[in-house]
């Protein structure tokens, strides 16, 4: 009895504490400065990145919280008005039920963000990467209240649908993040999402109004000229075999990759006349990606190599980190390709988009959770002008158009036939191949900082 009155005095104290610093820090409130909150990797968050920049490059000094697994963006790390605040993350448990070890997680991530959005300087906005919501939209929906700032949660996707591919649809877990998505949700002053079909279905369903703001490819997504492509394969050759040069030049003046070769007295870099096609797919390595497809479509692109189709070597490489990247490795590692070399590295931020921009197709494997949310490897790609395979979804059609700037496929028997025609006679000027890049490479597409300009800047200067 005795504990329980001091541990009910001693939140009794911590809410006051709170209350009386969120009244001092309300009356300081700085009309100029965001917090941009990822309950995540910075540097896997490429969108709350970009709204990092452009609150920058708007005169909003910006801190940034999130956890630091990998290296941002170099312009992020060198933006005298962004600050990079460390969270901590709770690694998972080894003991007990895992309903307990996720409660003890959500604990422990709620006091350590709370404990440092109060001590961070007052915001006149929060930005929210939403998933990962719980507990996070509550914890600064709350410091919000105690400070006036406005909180903007940006919907990627819906937390509980992701949970729902582990857990299934109707766990009680599942259900509580449903009902905790929606509550807080209608509390916000600001709601962004990433197509029209999740705003029309939030505000269907949840009674949320948002603003879609398409994801966009920033300003370095682009074609790779060739004297960069030879460097960046000849970086990745040091660590990646498929990278390397298959025979070596008989001209010792010459450096070649297993896709270029550059005269070093002239300098000039050129394709190697029967050069491998390089093929490029990122991913998470989650359950909303099922690599099995790539996988199946793989071997029956090597069953046609070998039956004479005239098809060239294929280099694919799978970028990105995950869970589920030791399963697929060890199947990946079980495959005796000869016409296919695979690799999996995980890529500088800056030589990313180098590859996109140097590759010949993507093959994007992300199927939503909701069905309501697009892949943002697409987005980079096409800014890149790089012809994408897609598996079909429900919203797809919101970024890929059938036959303009892609190709979309339900199954690995319809990627292999859309490997074997893009890839036939390779590299063929005229083939379908070309006419899709070609198609990219004249669209007008719309870059991340017009789109932001136009979207959520009014948001930010009116609200």
């Amino acid at each position: 009895m005795a504990a329980s009155c001091v541990a009910l005095l001693a939140l009794l104290a911590l809410c006051l504490l709170l209350l009386s610093a969120g009244k001092r820090r309300r009356r300081g409130r700085g009309s100029r400065h965001v917090v941009v909150v990822v309950l995540g990797d910075v540097g896997r968050s490429p969108r709350m990145q970009y709204h990092a920049l452009s609150l920058a490059k708007h005169g909003f000094s910006v801190t940034l919280l999130g956890f630091c697994d990998s290296k941002p963006r170099d312009e992020l790390l060198q933006c005298d008005r962004i600050q990079i605040v460390r969270l901590t993350e709770l690694r998972r448990l080894a003991v007990g039920p895992r309903v307990l070890q996720y409660g003890i997680k959500v604990a422990f991530q709620a006091v350590h963000l709370l404990w440092r959005l109060m001590w961070t300087e007052p915001a006149a906005y929060i930005f929210l990467q939403n998933p990962p919501g719980l507990p996070a939209i509550a914890v600064c929906w709350f410091v919000g209240c105690l400070c006036g700032s406005k909180l903007v949660v940006d919907w990627h996707n819906y937390g509980y649908s992701i949970m729902g591919l582990v857990h299934g649809p109707h766990h009680p877990l599942v259900l509580l993040a449903k009902w905790y998505e929606r509550l807080f949700g209608r509390l916000v002053h600001f709601n962004l999402c990433v197509t029209n079909a999740m705003r029309e279905d939030l505000a269907e369903n949840w009674h949320i109004r948002a603003v879609t703001v398409y994801d966009k490819p920033a300003s370095f997504f682009k074609e790779t000229p060739l004297h960069l492509q030879h460097e960046l394969f000849l970086k990745l050759g040091r660590t990646h075999s498929p990278f390397r040069a298959r025979s070596e030049p008989s001209d010792p003046a010459v450096e070649r990759s297993a896709f270029t070769e550059r005269d070093a007295q002239s300098g000039a870099v050129t394709h190697l006349r029967r050069r491998p096609a390089l093929l490029v797919s990122s991913t998470s390595w989650t359950e909303d990606e099922d690599f099995s497809i790539l996988l199946a479509a793989l071997e029956k692109f090597e069953q046609l190599a070998l039956h004479g189709d005239d098809l060239p070597p294929l280099v694919c490489v799978i970028t990105g980190k995950g869970p589920l990247k030791e399963h697929y490795g060890r199947l990946l590692a079980q495959r005796r390709f000869q016409h296919i070399q695979v690799c999996t590295p995980w890529l500088e931020a800056e030589d990313y988009p180098l590859l996109l921009g140097s590759a010949d197709l993507g093959v994007c494997l992300h199927k939503s959770s909701s069905g309501l949310d697009l892949p943002m490897k697409v987005v980079d790609m096409f800014g890149c002008c790089l012809p994408v395979c897609a598996v079909t979804f429900k919203c797809l059609h919101e970024l890929v158009k059938h036959e303009e700037n892609g190709l979309v496929f339900q199954d690995s028997e319809e990627l292999a036939a859309q490997l074997q025609m893009l890839f036939s006679k390779f590299p063929d000027p005229a083939g379908k191949l070309n006419q899709l890049r070609r198609n990219l490479q004249e669209s007008q597409q719309l870059r991340w900082d017009e789109s932001w300009e136009q979207t959520v800047l009014p948001l930010v200067m009116d609200g």
